[in-house]
């Protein structure tokens, strides 16, 4: 197998060890702070990113991927302080998270250009550092995957081609945005264990969801906490049906958790907690309220592992 990028440098696969796949040390809208930083405050980002760190690490985890990317405010340097003051292993990505627009400089530059910004942080490096990405991330939602998001899915599997990296895609279901995402990766001849959908569990139909897996993708069940979408116990008892159904070796669990996140005002964030529309939404949620119900749903320790460990290491050094 492959070695893995983190942002404190290559490692064996069997060194990731427990894994969240899905979780953001970075959430910020980077044109907003490029211009007006005085509305960042990026030590207390770096405190909240320790804390998180620190708090999984508590539940046994050693390493977090992180799909922050451009428009998320990705911050390699940042990420790498949070690793090395804690011994968490980050792994870096690169890709655009858009659910439409695009810069007026890639607006007029085609797919294979996009593609050849992220064989640079692959193989180069990231933002001028010597940290190197080890997958990449595009996105649909809402929208739908129109010309600007096709024109990045296809850069991104050109870009997987060329290097080896698996892709996540940040899916909407209630889009029905996942076949269409898969039908590209697939026509761009990615193979299907490089691919994953996320947030695939935003949704509990059993239907759409088989029909990616039978693809032969990985799917993410990687919104814990974020009830909005879906309602936790909704969540728990899909994964539940899907290990029973023999699908453990196609998913992965993790919360999408995001330090810094900016994108509401303070009082915003509080009505929608109010709301109940977010539930513990933190890094270490899954441990403390989801690993617990669905051990009694059936869940063996086996299956868990198969998610938190061999998953990810698959998946990453596939």
């Amino acid at each position: 197998m492959a070695k893995v990028e983190t942002v404190t440098g290559p490692i064996d696969p069997d060194e990731l060890g427990v894994t969240l796949i899905h979780e953001h040390f970075c959430g910020r809208d980077e044109a907003t702070v490029r211009q007006w930083p005085h509305l960042f405050d990026e030590g207390s980002d770096y405190d909240e990113g320790v804390e998180a760190a620190r708090g999984v690490q508590q539940h046994g985890v050693k390493t977090v991927a992180d799909p922050s990317v451009m428009f998320l405010g990705r911050d390699v340097a940042f990420m790498r302080r949070i690793a090395e003051e804690t011994g968490l292993q980050i792994v870096p990505s690169t890709g655009i998270y858009t659910y439409d627009a695009l810069p007026q400089y890639l607006m007029n530059r085609d797919a294979d250009f996009i593609a050849s910004c992220f064989v640079h942080d692959i193989q180069e490096g990231i933002q001028g550092t010597d940290i190197k990405a080890a997958f990449i991330k595009c996105a649909a939602d809402e929208p739908g995957v129109n010309e600007n998001i096709e024109k990045i899915h296809r850069a991104a599997s050109r870009a997987s081609l060329q290097t080896g990296a698996p892709i996540m895609a940040h899916s909407r279901p209630a889009s029905n945005t996942g076949p269409r995402q898969v039908e590209i990766f697939l026509e761009e001849a990615v193979a299907p264990e490089k691919i994953q959908i996320a947030h695939t569990g935003d949704t509990d139909d059993l239907d759409y969801i088989e029909k990616l897996l039978d693809a032969g993708v990985f799917i993410g069940m990687d919104r814990y906490g974020l009830d909005i979408f879906l309602p936790e116990e909704k969540r728990n008892a899909t994964v539940t049906e899907l290990l029973k159904r023999g699908y453990a070796d196609r998913m992965f669990l993790s919360q999408d958790a995001v330090v810094g996140f900016d994108w509401f005002p303070p009082e915003v964030v509080e009505q929608m907690l109010a709301a109940g529309l977010a539930k513990n939404w933190t890094m270490s949620k899954i441990f403390e309220d989801v690993i617990p119900v669905l051990k009694e749903a059936g869940m063996t320790d086996e299956q868990l592992d198969t998610m938190l460990v061999e998953n990810p290491k698959r998946w990453l050094a596939s």
